[in-house]
Order: C-alpha cells, then sequence, then structure tokens
C-alpha cells in the first residue's frame, strides 16, 4: 500500500492490481482495513481508527483510491463522487486502438449481477442506465495503445465494457475479450489522477499515482512525459 495524500480528513492511496478496497466473499483484507492499520501504527491511536470508503475499484484494476478519515468528510465526498464533483483521469492500454483518436463514447449498459459483468447497448432499453466517457489517445507502441479516460458517470464496469464494445478491451482483461490475461493476473486499467475541492478545507486537492511496476506501462508514462516537457 502506498500513501500519495493525507491530511486530517482524507487519505489517498495508489492500489495495486491485487488488492480490493472493500472485504468480499474472498476474505481476503481490504484495503480499508490496510489504512486502518498504517493509520493506528503512524499515529499510536489506542481506539478504533475511522476509515470511510468514498468509492471503489475493480480489484483488478490499479491506482488511485480516496478514503476519509472523519464521518464529516466521508458524508461530503460521497456526495461529491455522487455529484460528479470529483474528476477522475484513467490510463487504460489496448491492443485494437479505436477508429478515432479521441471522442465521447455514449451507451446504455445493463448489469448481470450472477456473473458480474455489465453489456453494452447502442440504444436504450429497460433497466439499461446510461454511461458516458471520453477518452483520446495519449501515445503507441509496436502493439499497444495508451489511451486516457475521462469518465462522465460512474457506471459498474464502465471503462471495461465499454471499450470492449468498439472493438478495444483493455490488455488482460479476459472478461471483456482479452486475447490472454497479464501475468500478475490484474487488467492493464490505472486510475490515474483524482482531482476535487476538500470537503473540509476547500482547498484543490490534485493528486497522480505513479503507473504500475511494469515495462510496458513505464515505457508508455516515459513516452507521454517526454511529449509534455
Amino acid at each position: 500500500m502506498e500513501v500519495l495524500y493525507e491530511d486530517n480528513h482524507v487519505i489517498i492511496v495508489n492500489k495495486t492490481c491485487s488488492e480490493i478496497v472493500q472485504g468480499d466473499k474472498t476474505g481476503d483484507t481490504p484495503l480499508s482495513e490496510m489504512v486502518k492499520a498504517w493509520l493506528k501504527e503512524k499515529y499510536d491511536k489506542p481506539g478504533n481508527v475511522f476509515v470511510g470508503v468514498t468509492h471503489r475499484l475493480d480489484r483488478p484494476v490499479s491506482g488511485l483510491v480516496v478514503f476519509a478519515k472523519t464521518s464529516k468528510a466521508l458524508t461530503r465526498l460521497n456526495d461529491m463522487f455522487r455529484n460528479g464533483e470529483v474528476k477522475k483521469q484513467y490510463w487504460a492500454i489496448v491492443k485494437h486502438a479505436p477508429e478515432q483518436e479521441s471522442g465521447e463514447l455514449v451507451h446504455y449498459l445493463v448489469r448481470n449481477e450472477k456473473i458480474n459483468k455489465s453489456v453494452a447497448y447502442d440504444r436504450e432499453r429497460p433497466g439499461a442506465k446510461r454511461a458516458v466517457l471520453d477518452y483520446r489517445v495519449l501515445a503507441r507502441s509496436d502493439r499497444y495503445t495508451l489511451l486516457e479516460v475521462n469518465l462522465k458517470t460512474g457506471r459498474h464496469h464502465q471503462i471495461r465494457c465499454q471499450l470492449a464494445k468498439i472493438g478495444s478491451p483493455i490488455k488482460g482483461d479476459l472478461k471483456y475479450g482479452a486475447e490472454r490475461s497479464n501475468p500478475d493476473g490484474g487488467i492493464s486499467l490505472h486510475a490515474r489522477h483524482v482531482e476535487f475541492i476538500h470537503p473540509v478545507s476547500k482547498q484543490l486537492i490534485s493528486v497522480t499515482a505513479p503507473v504500475p511496476d511494469d515495462n510496458l506501462w513505464k515505457a508508455f508514462e516515459q513516452m507521454v512525459e517526454g511529449e509534455n516537457q
């Protein structure tokens, strides 16, 4: 667990693709409990430590997760995430690049609880939720393309499902059409950047997560940083 930002009300960590945000049927220790243990040790707290979950990342996804350290921050952050006041930017590696260099994707997603998967449709249908995201190509290698994705809505498996729908499944994402899995069992989707007005201090919080320790990720990060210099 890597802590990237912390103050009296908020803590932001960089999740690996093997960690879960909240407890599930696997019984594995969730990130929320790891954060509690870290805070308890750091501040030598004798009693219980409060850590509130404000949003989730799928287990195979890496990157930024925002937790609340106070109930006041939790209530406000939950509202902010629900109202789209938290800007979340993702990086995704795909083998088959989209036809357009950039664009907006609008689909209607139907979630299948039994198999924990969503299906994207081009038109509205009963039970479907509207899903919107923007994407643009950031860099290319011989075999893969790096996309920047900005979510406009927060739906179940939204990025994974929408990119698969246009023929660009995320590298390693077998559930949504990738040809093979990644060695670490994760998928090449990374919550790269988060930006929001602090729920208590009202200061702008802007945090970027380092990419996973992987040669392809590192190469793409260098490409993007080289272009931005």
